[in-house]
């Protein structure tokens, strides 16, 4: 590997607010901002506004869509367009 031309690949905090949850993985990521993770050490820290701790599909908080609107909605939106295309026949 040529010296010089790749990013540092270090041990970094992600934290989610939403969540209150964070965890210590590597990356390249670069950030000023600084964390003392559980085991006593400083590590560079990077802010998430969702992790999987704070995203509805992984929570199981997901708000299901009222298909039956969307279809009446369609229904109402093209229902001149069908009775001006039979009189054209």
């Amino acid at each position: 590997m040529k010296k010089g031309i790749h990013p540092e690949y270090r041990p970094v905090i992600f934290h989610d607010h939403a969540a209150n949850f964070s965890f210590l993985t590597c990356s390249t990521v670069k950030t000023n901002q600084t964390m003392v993770w559980t085991d006593g050490v400083t590590y560079p820290s990077v802010n998430l506004d969702i992790s999987s701790a704070s995203h509805p599909f992984f929570t199981g908080k997901m708000k299901f869509v009222d298909t039956t609107g969307r279809v009446e909605k369609f229904n109402k939106k093209f229902a001149n367009w069908k009775k001006a295309g039979e009189q054209a026949k």
